[in-house]
């Protein structure tokens, strides 16, 4: 048995993710991501969205009151935990001042929050991580924000995407990954760059690579797990 090396319920200010921009000097810890549908390091918590880019909370206790107050939904659902991980194309809702938000990737790979209306705020992305059958030969899938949905169309393959309603949880819309996609890197040193796929180079044994062009025509490759 090993045991784990450090607390695991703290993250320190220094070590919190780059992209989350908080300043080194204004205190020693960062607000920990409880576990979610989004990984540690890729996600934005509930309390950064409301104090440091929204500034509607101008303290962690603030936001905390916020979101005891059941004002905001994620993807629909009341959220009250502060360190909630919000993720790329997660639909934010601010029920008191009647905003919604998306969570995506500005140029840099950085979060950015923008602002839907519409029937914009009814839908969102997600990325086909797997797809699976699974017992009594259900097929399902699994996407890139911890959803499993039962029942796929066939022909869904790792990489496609899929339009997912809200409310219902069900897919409106499959889009395969091909070439001339237009996509966005989620990852890696391209972070946040978006494109036109150009080709598509399957490496035997390794990982499959993708050869992006953007739009000022300056093309770039990275790994198909960086692809959205």
């Amino acid at each position: 048995e090993k045991m784990a090396r450090g607390p695991r319920k703290h993250l320190k200010r220094l070590n919190a993710p780059s992209h989350w921009m908080l300043d080194k000097m204004s205190g020693v810890w960062a607000p920990r991501p409880s576990s979610g549908p989004h990984k540690l390091r890729e996600c934005l918590p509930l309390v950064l969205i409301l104090r440091n880019r929204l500034k509607y909370a101008l303290t962690y206790r603030e936001a905390r009151l916020i979101l005891r107050d059941r004002q905001v939904t994620v993807d629909g659902k009341v959220r009250t935990d502060p360190t909630f991980p919000a993720g790329f194309m997660d639909v934010v809702e601010l029920k008191r001042s009647a905003e919604t938000f998306r969570v995506m990737y500005d140029v840099k790979g950085r979060f950015t929050l923008n602002r839907i209306q519409g029937k914009e705020t009814g839908f969102k992305l997600c990325r086909v991580q797997k797809v699976v059958v699974g017992q009594k030969g259900v097929p399902f899938i699994s996407t890139h924000d911890g959803r499993t949905i039962r029942y796929p169309a066939p022909g869904m393959k790792t990489a496609d995407s899929v339009m997912v309603n809200i409310e219902t949880g069900e897919i409106m819309q499959h889009i395969k990954f091909e070439v001339n996609n237009l996509v966005m890197c989620t990852g890696g040193r391209n972070g946040g760059r978006v494109g036109v796929v150009t080709s598509i180079e399957e490496n035997p044994g390794s990982l499959t690579t993708v050869h992006v062009t953007d739009s000022a025509g300056r093309s770039f490759s990275t790994l198909i797990t960086n692809i959205f």
